[in-house]
């Protein structure tokens, strides 16, 4: 029956039912779902409901009996298999509660007590590694929105698991990530990592980074000690001069592809970042425009596009590409139009520098500001920066910029250094990734 709001009397059943649980009234709240479930036999809600006041009897068969009900007509619903993973994890079912636990999260990523609690069965299946990544996404996803931040944030069921997943998060992930580092130590000796050691511990939070510079503010990995320096002397990068002797090649494909205008894409359409476009690239003349034609992205080879610069992925090949799986290097074509103004912002880590080799430079007022110091491009010689500097690039000609960018390892750390930070990024990229992150 419809009434003649268009809800039915289903609905506006629910919605009493629901208006109850809000009120705290338990006992009316399991009447009208009751009253429910009579007319609709598998009304998620109800099934929920009564399957929880059912478990809060001690009731475990019963409650199981509705959550597979529940779970039988809505497979993909959530807020089911959670309820399902929790009670079969409370019966000792840890096959079935991780099944449960896991597809809900699968479904919902962000679902933080389902990624708690399948945290909760992963250790009790003495599954501890996997257990950390999904305690730390649980704590994250929790926190965006303003939870487990105090015992006033957390729900006082959930307080006994949220503080044993912090304290093993804590320890545990220091504990993981050290051991990334430990054959480089057995070989190279502490003094070899202490800079990348320091790193580590402040990404953990357990020092401060204490910059020496403040324009310096790296999003994500910090090695401390190498020298603060926002623009990098040529000489520290002897392949430059290999680079540049092929700076018409390297144009020809580029205008090639330009022409074809095909393979570009937004540059900040990658930005795992959900600010406006507004707040990273404004143009008052046009719409701005930041493309750029990848031959890598996050340290992934973009292979149709390197098969349309086959010289230019030649040279690429031979250059010391600061490498790290599924994070670097990044290396592209940069299109900036006229007016676009890519706004002050800072990189993730001092631990590479960025590359340009300048194609396409049209007169008027157009540069690279890093650490308020300003540079010109000049086509055909290269230059690196560090962009855990404030930076900011400009276009206020009247023709289109174009660079090819590319990630370099920071000159000053050390062939060992380089190894440590690859290995200790590829396993936080990893660890995240599990998480959820």
């Amino acid at each position: 029956m419809t009434t003649t709001s268009g809800t039915t009397a289903a609905d506006e059943r629910r919605a009493t039912a629901l208006a109850f649980v809000a009120q705290g009234r338990v006992a009316e709240a399991e009447r009208a779902f009751g009253e429910l479930l009579r007319e609709h036999a598998d009304d998620v809600d109800a099934l929920n409901f009564l399957a929880i006041c059912a478990h809060g009897r001690g009731q475990a068969d019963a409650a199981l009996e509705l959550l597979g009900r529940a779970h039988a007509a809505h497979p993909g619903d959530t807020t089911t298999l959670t309820n399902l993973g929790v009670l079969q994890r409370e019966l000792g079912h840890l096959d079935e509660a991780h099944a449960a636990l896991a597809e809900a999260v699968r479904l919902a990523p962000a679902l933080y007590v389902a990624r708690l609690r399948l945290g909760e069965v992963l250790e009790a299946r003495g599954r501890l590694g996997q257990a950390l990544p999904a305690y730390f996404g649980a704590i994250l996803h929790a926190q965006e929105h303003g939870l487990w931040l105090s015992d006033a944030t957390t729900d006082a069921p959930l307080r006994p698991l949220v503080k044993h997943a912090m304290r093993a998060v804590a320890s545990g992930r220091r504990m993981l990530f050290a051991s990334l580092l430990t054959p480089l130590r057995e070989k190279h000796g502490d003094a070899a990592l202490a800079r990348v050691g320091r790193g580590l511990a402040i990404y953990l939070g357990e020092l401060e980074p204490d910059y020496p510079d403040p324009r310096q503010r790296p999003k994500f990995f910090y090695v401390p000690g190498l020298p603060a320096t926002p623009v990098f002397a040529r000489e520290l990068f002897p392949w430059f001069e290999t680079l540049e002797t092929h700076t018409a090649t390297i144009r020809e494909e580029m205008r090639a592809v330009l022409a074809a205008d095909s393979g570009f894409e937004p540059f900040l359409g990658h930005f795992d970042d959900t600010a406006p476009l507004a707040s990273h690239l404004r143009n008052e003349r046009d719409t701005p425009v930041w493309d750029a034609f990848f031959f890598f992205r996050h340290g992934v080879r973009n292979d149709a596009n390197a098969a349309r610069c086959p010289r230019t992925s030649a040279v690429l090949d031979t250059l010391p590409l600061c490498r790290i799986r599924e994070h670097s290097p990044e290396v592209c074509f940069s299109v900036l139009t006229p007016g676009s103004h890519i706004l002050p912002h800072h990189g993730v880590t001092n631990t590479r520098v960025v590359t340009h080799l300048p194609l396409v430079v049209p007169d008027g007022d157009l540069a690279l500001a890093v650490g308020g110091q300003s540079l010109r491009w000049q086509e055909g010689r290269c230059f690196s920066f560090d962009d855990t500097f404030e930076h900011e690039a400009w276009n206020r000609s009247d023709a289109t910029r174009v660079v090819m960018l590319l990630d370099a390892w920071n000159p000053h750390l050390t062939e060992i250094e380089r190894e440590a930070v690859t290995s200790l990024i590829s396993g936080i990229g990893d660890f995240n990734r599990a998480a959820g992150l």
